[in-house]
């Protein structure tokens, strides 16, 4: 999706070298990227998301991404204790001291 963004624009910039409009069109392809198109996990999410007073549809989705990082967190737990046993005891005993 960004290679198919990034062309778009390109393409638009390289156009609007004769017309102005393809240069808007430019700046509205990378503002629709920009608010839009960026749907990678490594992203912040905006301010205040996750708040009640931040709208109906926030609450949910940072809700949905707590419990999937949670999830990975637990299974890669169960693998570390499944995969090392004799740490994970060791681990346990010193936390019981």
């Amino acid at each position: 999706m960004r290679g198919i963004l990034a062309t778009g624009t390109l393409v638009l910039v390289i156009l609007g070298t004769g017309n102005h409009l393809w240069w808007l069109a430019a700046v509205a392809l990378l503002y629709l990227y920009a608010t839009q198109g960026r749907g990678s996990p490594g992203t912040t999410p905006p301010a205040g998301s996750g708040t009640p007073s931040a709208g109906p549809g926030a609450q949910p989705d940072s809700y949905r991404a707590y419990r999937e990082r949670r999830d990975r967190q637990a299974r890669w737990e169960r693998r570390y204790r499944r995969e090392r046993p004799f740490e994970t005891r060791r681990q346990h005993r010193e936390k019981a001291r």
